[in-house]
């Protein structure tokens, strides 16, 4: 039965390449990312076998913590972003206990995590190659310390599994989840900082992990190398230990969730509100604005863009404290108004198979367009003032307003204007709706890249009028290039619109049906 479990995950990774060829593009190139990710750490750690054995310790242990820690919390925040062997699946099935966690424990490790943290966990091995009882030491913690990694991951994922089947928890957590990741480079840079200030507190540090469930495994091969045998034997304990007992909640909490699976309706929802379709103007295009509205502030995968935007001031003032020089501010209204705009181009794949409902009630294509593009506009437009003008007042460069305006103005209009050709022309593999923003389904992932890179290189020669006046402002210091800017590129950013609306309703309403079929492939 483990063997079949196995077998099942295999031809599931296989089938999901074979669907599309985008998809093993996809596949390759994260392949290729966390190669070379993997050859990095492994080059590491093959180098400290030849460096002091405190700081090989140091550096093994406080890894290996880290690699547990991380697959502990990132299924929390980034729920079901594989359940190919979901439980739940098997819970009609009379499958022995014993074999569905063996089997569902070794399936972890196919897939492109597993089998990176397998590899670099390996590689502790020659770090600890000074002899033959290292090594092997080594490589007993390698394995207990990946098996700790895919079984802590199941108990939390299973743990979490109510609450994950939970429409307003996944929304929560995927949005925090985005927090840290945009505020990577400052978190990044902080913690750097703070090592580098305290390089006497990491071995220490390090030496207390090594008595806990996160760093014991890590800690074998260094204590044998050390010649501390009795320290190694006490942590193995403790390691087997911590393995079991997490096993034992896995085994428990399993055997609870196929019982009883979670539930995620909710009879609490009141009917009869018609919210924003209530307020906005009962027309087609009204229609629209308010449901694209209600998915902005509602949906995830919409709102994700809401949230990283006000944190963009944030990091490109760090960036700015750790020059002296804020003149990066300057690019936050022109990249917010691409971010924005540009969040629209795969509006009908996010709609998956609710696009029907356009189809159905027989909406113009230049209604869906307009629609669309006016509900981003509604946040949009005062964002990129707000940033435009706060820059200014920040830096007291009220000359150069007028052509950053007109650069931020002309890219927002012109971007909604291509965004609603593109999303009218073309779909892309996104999140399902209701998933995780992180979950993307199987799909054509090298043709999403192609599509995003090409309207952004389409983008760039749009605007490329509204660039040459802000350089020859910048050049020349006349500000009436500015008031030039401003004017050509609210006047040129909207007619871009307006044709990129037509245009798209026009294909939109050719299209209609094969979008659909497109978009239905997964659901």
């Amino acid at each position: 039965m483990v063997a079949h479990l196995l077998r099942l995950k295999l031809t599931l990774l296989r089938n999901g390449l074979r669907r599309s060829p985008w998809q093993l593009v996809g596949m390759a190139i994260a392949g290729l990312y966390a190669l070379g990710m993997v050859a990095t750490l492994v080059m590491a750690l093959v180098m400290l076998r030849n460096a002091p054995l405190d700081l090989a310790q140091t550096a093994v242990v406080l890894g290996g913590s880290a690699a547990i820690l991380g697959w502990g919390v990132v299924p929390v925040v980034a729920s079901a972003t594989d359940m190919t062997l979901d439980p739940a699946r098997f819970t009609t099935f009379a499958i022995p206990m014993k074999q569905m966690l063996a089997g569902l424990a070794l399936g972890g490790l196919i897939g492109i995590p597993g089998l990176a943290t397998s590899l670099v966990a390996l590689s502790t091995v020659a770090t600890w190659s000074h002899g033959v009882l290292p090594a092997l030491a080594a490589f007993a913690g390698a394995v207990l310390g990946v098996l700790t990694c895919v079984v802590l991951a199941k108990v939390v994922t299973t743990a979490t599994a109510s609450l994950a089947a939970s429409r307003r928890f996944k929304d929560i957590s995927a949005i925090a989840f985005m927090v840290p990741l945009v505020l990577m480079g400052p978190i990044v840079a902080g913690i750097g900082q703070g090592l580098s200030a305290s390089t006497g507190f990491l071995p220490g540090f390090a030496r207390t992990l090594s008595w806990t469930p996160l760093g014991a495994p890590w800690s074998l091969g260094g204590d044998v190398a050390a010649g501390q045998p009795g320290q190694a034997a006490l942590k193995l304990l403790v390691s087997v230990a911590a393995l079991a007992a997490l096993a034992w909640a896995w085994k428990s909490l399993l055997e609870r969730a196929l019982v009883t699976p979670p539930y995620a309706g909710s009879g609490r929802r009141k009917g009869g509100r018609l919210g924003l379709l209530g307020v906005l103007p009962a027309t087609p295009a009204g229609a629209v604005m308010a449901r694209s509205l209600t998915y902005w502030f509602r949906d995830p995968r919409y709102s994700g863009s809401l949230v990283v935007i006000p944190l963009l001031p944030v990091v490109l003032a760090f960036q700015g404290s750790q020059t002296g020089d804020f003149t990066s501010l300057g690019i936050l209204a022109p990249l917010s108004a691409f971010i924005l705009a540009w969040s629209i181009s795969a509006d009908v794949s996010y709609d998956n198979t609710a696009f029907a409902l356009h189809l159905a009630t027989g909406v113009r294509g230049v209604a869906d367009r307009l629609g669309r593009a006016l509900a981003c506009m509604a946040f949009a437009l005062p964002v990129v003032l707000v940033f435009a003008l706060g820059y200014s007042a920040l830096t007291g460069d009220w000359a150069g307003l007028p052509g950053q305006l007109g650069l931020s103005l002309g890219i927002l209009f012109t971007g909604l204007g291509l965004a609603s050709v593109v999303s009218a022309r073309y779909t892309v593999a996104v999140p399902l709706p209701g998933d995780s923003p992180f979950k993307k389904p199987p799909g054509n992932v090298g043709q999403t890249l192609a599509v995003q890179f090409g309207g952004l290189l389409v983008l760039v020669v749009l605007v490329l009028p509204q660039v040459g006046l802000l350089v020859a402002q910048v050049v020349t210091g006349n500000s009436l290039f500015g008031w030039i800017n401003l004017t050509a590129g609210t006047v040129l950013g909207l007619v871009l619109s307006v044709l990129g609306v037509r245009l798209g309703g026009k294909w939109l309403d050719a299209r209609g049906p094969e979008l659909l079929a497109q978009v239905s492939v997964n659901r």
